[in-house]
């Protein structure tokens, strides 16, 4: 499990855990997994700046805090109105028989304790219903928006974004980012995906523990921007993993393009 939940949660958690090895895959219905190219068009901008931020790190991936702790990774997805965030759906929901998160806030390029681009209020949170009412490890995606109260800009004019892409290859060269919630700098690697089961990614890459997990999978990484485009998240299967060398996404396929529809309709 690739998340530190507020501690009022923490049992509730672990309840979610054990009955995980319950879930009977076989009642969901068949998806498409079809190849489809990114529906969200090109990157809105790129970042204004990128102040001295950690080599290899992303102003667009960013730090999830609750109660002054960081416990979770999300990036920014292009998107018309530029405050669409992504992460894992068990990153702001609870799953079955659970609600959504409240009190996040979001922290773009945070490191050493710096947040460069302030903190971000995150709302109107959307998972799956798959995973709200069951825990579906296939579904374990999620987006919300963020806002700060007195900017003048949008989040993703500040720091840029990484498109959407859905119905891809398993086995792409990617750079994962996330925030282990013992350190105060992301984990940065990259590798090549492969195929877990038929709607999970697994790729190879030391150092993503608890903390990681919302980590974007990014492809075609520009070196000046640091921006490209995100085909998983991690989560999924084990919430991502309980070895911290080895993470694991769900598979971004039409489910996931109709949640980010839907985020972006409403955001």
């Amino acid at each position: 499990m690739r998340v530190r939940r507020p501690a009022v949660l923490l049992i509730f958690a672990a309840v979610l855990l054990l009955g995980a090895a319950f879930v009977v895959f076989a009642t969901r219905p068949a998806r498409t997994a079809s190849a489809t190219p990114p529906d969200t068009g090109v990157v809105e901008a790129a970042p204004v700046s990128t102040p001295d931020l950690p080599a290899g790190s992303s102003p667009a991936v960013g730090a999830l805090f609750v109660d002054g702790a960081h416990y979770c990774t999300a990036s920014v997805v292009h998107s018309d109105q530029g405050d669409v965030l992504l992460t894992a759906a068990h990153c702001i929901h609870d799953g079955e028989g659970g609600d959504y998160l409240t009190g996040v806030t979001f922290a773009p390029g945070y490191h050493n304790g710096v947040a460069p681009f302030g903190y971000w209020t995150v709302s109107d949170e959307f998972v799956a219903p798959g995973w709200s009412s069951s825990s579906d490890p296939d579904l374990d995606v999620g987006f919300a928006t963020a806002h700060q109260i007195g900017a003048t800009r949008t989040l993703e004019s500040l720091v840029g974004a990484n498109t959407l892409a859905t119905g891809t290859a398993f086995e792409q060269a990617i750079t994962l980012t996330g925030y282990p919630d013992d350190a105060e700098v992301p984990a940065v690697c990259q590798n090549t995906t492969s195929r877990q089961d038929t709607y999970q990614l697994k790729v190879a890459c030391a150092g993503f523990p608890t903390g990681t997990s919302g980590g974007p999978w990014v492809t075609g990484q520009d070196p000046k921007t640091r921006l490209g485009t995100v085909i998983g998240v991690i989560g999924g299967f084990e919430y991502g993993g309980d070895d911290p060398d080895t993470s694991y996404s769900s598979y971004f396929d039409t489910d996931v393009q109709a949640l980010y529809r839907q985020t972006t309709a409403r955001a």
